[in-house]
């Protein structure tokens, strides 16, 4: 057997960025990507192609410039997303999105400061941190996507994986009793709590839009598709499988007490804004109690 070498090419820096200056722009959401970072890593059928999408066009609902707005993100597959945003951004440690987040929107609170991650990162490393931003009402924005295991490391248990799931970790079903991230959210303070899947696109476009709008703490919990470190195991086919049983099995109920917004395993999705209140911000409180005492502007 002969094995034929492909020949050595020098590496030509100036013609990859002129490549790149060229075939940028043909997109209208290319303005807000980073030239050259697409296509991206993402599996095939992975949801988090449609998160970023919906995001810019939450973003462009909204009116937000990008040199007002900017992402922090964890570990994980989702925490690419900050790489790929050609704006302020911030890939963190793992787990420490929140906080890292948090300094950001207190000393700049002139910015809409979103925090992108997963349900392992932001759930379990970073639980602590949510709850305590969610109790003190920092203005920050969450968008977790949630694809019920560790998918970057190789499909493991996570604190959102369904009772009798599989994962490589979990190989005879998981019976650990998993997180409702909605009625956690809430219950920590959180001032606008929602839930979609990618399927719902459009409804989530307008969620984003409408939590940029809102003073404090908000939650939006992405449902997507990992077909290669869920779905394999758990025999839920693939991406696009998925995204079928997202339109066949999701019941949106607006309003609905969050408390009712649990996920089992192969079960009915409650979708829709459950949250939507006002309380005082941290900087709000901060202003009025400290900062007066001594004759301070916020």
């Amino acid at each position: 057997m002969k094995i034929r070498y492909q020949p050595l090419v020098p590496f030509d820096l100036q013609a990859t960025c002129r490549l790149q200056e060229e075939r940028h722009g043909l997109h209208p959401d290319d303005l807000y990507l980073k030239p050259g970072r697409i296509p991206h890593i993402w599996c095939p059928g992975c949801g988090l192609g449609v998160v970023l999408n919906t995001y810019i066009n939450g973003l462009k609902m909204a009116g937000l410039e990008m040199n007002r707005t900017a992402v922090v993100s964890g570990i994980g597959c989702t925490g690419r997303v900050a790489g790929y945003l050609n704006m302020d951004t911030y890939h963190t440690t793992h787990g420490r999105a929140i906080p890292f987040a948090t300094g950001l929107a207190l000393v700049r609170p002139d910015l809409t400061v979103t925090v992108f991650s997963g349900d392992g990162d932001l759930f379990a490393i970073g639980g602590n941190h949510f709850i305590h931003a969610a109790r003190r009402n920092i203005n920050l924005k969450i968008i977790c996507v949630n694809n019920f295991n560790y998918g970057m490391t190789g499909g493991q248990a996570a604190p959102t994986t369904p009772v009798a799931a599989r994962t490589t970790t979990t190989p005879y079903g998981n019976y650990e009793h998993s997180f409702n991230l909605p009625f956690l959210a809430y219950a920590s303070g959180a001032v606008y709590v929602a839930r979609w899947t990618t399927f719902h696109a459009r409804q989530l476009v307008t969620s984003i839009a409408e939590s940029f709008t809102r003073k404090g703490f908000t939650f939006i919990e992405v449902i997507s598709p990992c077909p290669i470190g869920y779905g394999r195991p758990n025999k839920l086919g693939s991406g696009l499988d998925e995204m079928k049983f997202y339109r066949e099995n999701s019941l949106v109920q607006n309003a609905t007490d969050p408390r009712e917004a649990d996920i089992k395993l192969k079960g009915k999705i409650i979708v829709g804004k459950f949250i939507d209140q006002e309380r005082p911000t941290f900087d709000e409180v901060y202003a009025e109690n400290i900062l007066k005492k001594f004759n301070r502007s916020a």
